[in-house]
C-alpha cells in the first residue's frame, strides 16, 4: 500500500477525506495540530476517527498560533453567529487563521518526506468556504509546485509530491453523502467553532450552519446534539 499523510482536524470534511484515501488504497498516516485553537474537542474527535479507521500512526503536533492571534479561533475575537450562507462566503471571515493551511501543509510535507510518502490529503473545500484564500484550487496547485521544488525526494529521487483535495468542488451535502456511503461515523466528528464547556455544538456559528444545512440537503439526520 502506498503511504499517504492525511491532515485530520476532527471535522466531518477531514474524516471523509481519510475515508476516501483508504478507499483509494492508501495506508494513512494522520496528522493533527494543537495550534492554540479555542478548544480541544476537535482533537478528541481526531483521535476517535483515527482509532475507528485503524490508523496506527496518528501524530498530534504542537504549535501555538496564539502567538500571532488575528483570528476568532486563536484570539479574543467573537465567533460570528447566525449568518446566512451568502454572508459566510461573501468575504474572508474572522475565523480565518492566517496562513494556517500553509503551515499545516508544510508540516505534512516534512512528515511525508520522512516516511517516504508521495501523497498528502487535505479536506479543503472551495464551495462552502470560498472566502478562505488557502482553500482555493490555485493555492493548492501552487503549494504542490513549491513542494516539488523544495524536497530532497523530489529533486534527487524524482519522486514528486501530490496534494490530493478530493472534496474541493463538492457541496457539504455531497461530502456527507459520500462519507455515509463509505461508512464514516459522523457522530464522532466535531465541527463547531464555539462549543459549550461540555463540547456540545452551539448551532449558530458558520461551521454549525454549514454542517446542519449539509445534512438537511443530503436528506440525513445529523447525529450530533446542539445546545439550541
Amino acid at each position: 500500500m502506498k503511504k499517504a499523510v492525511i491532515l485530520l482536524s476532527g471535522g466531518l470534511d477531514s474524516a471523509t477525506c481519510l475515508a476516501l484515501a483508504k478507499r483509494d488504497g492508501f495506508k494513512p498516516y494522520t496528522l493533527s495540530f494543537r495550534y492554540g485553537q479555542r478548544h480541544e474537542f476537535e482533537l478528541d474527535s481526531a483521535k476517535q476517527i483515527a482509532r475507528a479507521n485503524g490508523v496506527n500512526d496518528h501524530v498530534i503536533q504542537d504549535i501555538d498560533l496564539r502567538t500571532f492571534g488575528g483570528s476568532a479561533l486563536t484570539d479574543e475575537i467573537d465567533v460570528p453567529k447566525d449568518r446566512d450562507e451568502n454572508a459566510i462566503s461573501d468575504e474572508i471571515p474572522v475565523t480565518y487563521v492566517p496562513a494556517r493551511n500553509t503551515i499545516f501543509l508544510s508540516f505534512a510535507l516534512a512528515y511525508a518526506e520522512v516516511i517516504g510518502a508521495q501523497d498528502i490529503f487535505i479536506g479543503v473545500n472551495a464551495l462552502d468556504y470560498s472566502g478562505y484564500p488557502d482553500c482555493r484550487p490555485e493555492y493548492i496547485e501552487s503549494f504542490q509546485i513549491m513542494a516539488n521544488l523544495a524536497t530532497k525526494s523530489s529533486v534527487e529521487g524524482n519522486k514528486g509530491i501530490s496534494i490530493h483535495t478530493p472534496l474541493i468542488q463538492m457541496t457539504k451535502a455531497e461530502i456527507i453523502q459520500t462519507g455515509t456511503e463509505l461508512g464514516v461515523d459522523y457522530s464522532i466528528t466535531h465541527s463547531c467553532y464555539d462549543p459549550n464547556e461540555n463540547g456540545i455544538s452551539c448551532g449558530h456559528c458558520d461551521a454549525c450552519h454549514l454542517r446542519r444545512n449539509g445534512f438537511e440537503a443530503a436528506g440525513l439526520t445529523d447525529p450530533l446534539p446542539y445546545s439550541d
